[in-house]
């Protein structure tokens, strides 16, 4: 358990410290001159049962508030300190305030120097801090009067602490990636870099890669200490000292962090839900420029209010923080605000949206996601993400900010019943919402082709434009595909098509096909080119050619070459020639000659057509030989080996229709 002082300076926090502990954690030398804290102090107190009380003594004076803040955050328990003869003091009442809004709900109060004052005076004071107390997260916390000097009520603060260290839960969850936040950082000989701090989440071993964020530099943990003692591993709720390699020591700081790489993701705008303290005079308007405390880290930022509006003394409200540099933060991340002077503490609260965007702050969509995002738990969270209306969960994000490792998330996600969408960065949706998508889709398209039928189908990007432009394209190709392995859907050169669909199945088409079909099988071996087909038939030779491609889409037709096109059951006659051929031949194999001089045409449309084949996969060119590779009957239909139907003249005859080249011609092509 963590236990950080708070209270007025010259109240005895250090000296309750010392005689609760035997450590006097005043330790610069600044600080012995003066008798005051300036920076933080630390301390430990083992208990029975081998548990350890870890003490964070923080300076009392209002110039070193910024300390303090560093001190306080990640703590478990609240040791508030008022001086009997001084009473409550400025820094008592700023002190407590940080703390209530901090979210602390554990401590005890003590009342200090009980020796210097009538027991009057004592309970006049434990009135007072009851009073402070009561509109607090801390109200109700036990009061114990003590003095360090003569040791009354020491043994049962002693006690009271042991008791709530006993009955403290531990701060480790299953999970969740390691993150310590640094207090600070110096050099040891024969050693290196060496940070301290409170592990906030996660745990980290010996030789574990880390990162120092927000900069990222990449580090190893040479090793680990806890109370000045060598430990194995470091948890959540542990003070420990990390002995860091890859990092100098001028390069690492008080406000950074030691994390694991999975949620380094510094932000410049974290969406939050602030409070304006009661005490403040005036409402907190858009813009202000603040001083943000979070974690150990302090850095200048300001207050975007939505609409431009203003928070109320006492009042709470969603804002963004546009902080002038990088800051590493989660959700559920408490901090304070102050103001631009570093003075006053104008209040606090709580992260939501770590990694917010700029723009769209106050759409419909995005304060759905915001309200989502302040659920207590992750399950609660990932639960309304999913329930709002044309949004997918971007997981990457999700995991990111809640600092979920990848199985836990899978867990999470399998307990939704959730349906995870993309490879490189994935989406969720609900099942039902994926499928309801996925109909969409399928509707689309059937109204898409029923308007403009002969279209070859709608380009990816196009359809999820139309049908769901809030979900990323690589997670909307992804339910594609899926649509597409079910045979509902197929896609091609970026166009997405129904299953089955024909842009030929319409009327003009229909006249068109009976006239090109018959002019196709008449070429025999050798159909005539498409601009010689075009002619024949009294047709444009740009509406030939894509209709003759169109078709060839549906398998009915196929182009052996740039500008000829074969009918299925020609090249299935043309396949059973191959396929005699190589019977008849030694070993099965049989040149682009032999094949030519069999069907009788030209030597390069022989060649086109059995590079078709190859193609196919009918045929497998082995040098300058082919072979059959496979049976062509599944591919292009039965059909028996035939010489070729006599062409009717229609015009010239394509360069490769002529007659069978010469012996000499042959030698150039075996």
């Amino acid at each position: 358990m963590i236990v950080a002082t708070a209270g007025h300076i010259d109240h005895g926090k250090t000296l309750l410290v010392k005689t609760l502990t035997g450590v006097d954690t005043d330790g610069l030398p600044e600080e012995k001159a003066r008798g005051i804290s300036i920076d933080l102090g630390f301390a430990y107190l083992p208990i029975a049962g081998g548990g350890l009380i870890g003490f964070v003594d923080v300076p009392g004076h209002e110039r070193f508030i910024r300390n303090m803040l560093a001190g306080v955050c990640g703590i478990d328990f609240a040791l508030l300190v008022v001086a009997a003869d001084d009473g409550v003091m400025p820094q008592t009442v700023e002190h407590l305030q940080i703390l209530d809004l901090l979210g602390i709900r554990q401590g005890v109060a003590v009342i200090t120097k009980t020796d210097r004052v009538a027991r009057t005076r004592v309970s006049e004071v434990a009135t007072q801090v009851r009073a402070l107390l009561a509109e607090t997260a801390l109200a109700g916390i036990p009061l114990l009067p003590v003095s360090a000097v003569t040791g009354a009520g020491i043994d049962s603060l002693r006690a009271a602490l042991v008791a709530a260290a006993a009955v403290h839960a531990a701060r480790y969850r299953n999970g969740q990636h390691f993150r310590l936040a640094i207090d600070r950082a110096f050099a040891v000989a024969g050693s290196g870099t060496v940070v301290t701090g409170t592990v906030f989440n996660g745990e980290a071993r010996s030789g574990d890669r880390l990162l120092v964020s927000p900069l990222g530099t990449p580090v190893r943990v040479r090793g680990i200490q806890i109370r000045g003692g060598a430990a194995e591993h470091a948890r959540a709720g542990d003070r420990c000292a990390l002995n860091l390699s890859g990092v100098d020591t001028e390069a690492v700081a008080r406000g950074d962090w030691v994390l694991h790489e999975a949620i380094h993701a510094p932000s410049e705008r974290l969406a939050v839900r602030f409070t304006l303290l009661a005490t403040e005079r005036e409402p907190l308007k858009h813009w202000t420029p603040v001083h943000l405390h979070l974690a150990t880290a302090d850095v200048m930022a300001r207050l975007a209010i939505s609409g431009s509006a203003a928070i109320a003394p006492g009042a709470s409200g969603r804002a963004q923080l546009v902080v002038e540099q990088p800051i590493a933060a989660l959700n559920g991340d408490r901090f304070i605000l102050r103001d631009r002077s570093a003075g006053r503490t104008l209040g606090g609260g709580v992260v939501i949206d770590p990694l917010a965007p700029a723009t769209r702050r106050a759409g419909p969509a995005r304060l759905a996601t915001l309200a989502a995002l302040e659920q207590v738990s992750p399950e609660g969270a990932f639960s309304d993400l999913l329930k709002i209306p044309d949004q997918a969960v971007d997981l990457a994000h999700f995991e990111a900010i809640f600092n979920l490792t990848a199985e836990r998330a899978a867990s999470l996600y399998r307990s939704a019943d959730a349906t995870l969408l993309g490879r490189a960065r994935r989406f969720a949706l609900t099942r039902a919402n994926a499928a309801v998508l996925q109909e969409r889709v399928l509707a689309g398209l059937g109204e898409f082709h029923r308007v403009q039928p002969q279209a070859p189908g709608i380009h990816l990007d196009a359809l999820r434009k139309e049908l769901a432009p809030w979900l990323a394209a690589d997670a909307f190709l992804y339910m594609l595909r899926e649509l597409a392995d079910a045979h509902r859907l197929d896609i091609s050169g970026g166009i997405a098509v129904l299953t089955g669909h024909n842009t030929t199945h319409n009327p003009a088409d229909a006249r068109m096909w009976q006239a090109v079909m018959p002019a196709l099988l008449r070429g025999g071996w050798s159909p005539p080119a498409v601009a010689e087909l075009a002619i024949s038939l009294g047709l444009k030779e740009a509406v030939l050619k894509d209709f003759l491609h169109r078709k060839a889409k549906t398998g009915e037709l196929l182009r052996v070459t740039e500008d000829r096109f074969y009918p299925k059951a020609t090249l299935a006659t043309l396949a059973a020639n191959a396929a005699l051929l190589a019977r008849s031949s030694s070993r099965g194999l049989f040149t682009a000659a032999q094949y030519r001089d069999a069907i009788g045409v030209g030597r390069t449309l022989a060649i086109k057509i059995l590079e078709a084949f190859d193609a196919l996969g009918i045929t497998q060119r082995i040098g300058d030989m082919r072979k059959m590779h496979r049976n062509f009957v599944p591919i292009l239909g039965a059909a028996k080996p035939s010489v070729a139907p006599v062409a009717k003249k229609q015009g010239p005859r394509a360069p490769d229709a002529k007659k069978p080249p010469n012996a000499k011609q042959r030698k150039r092509h075996p």
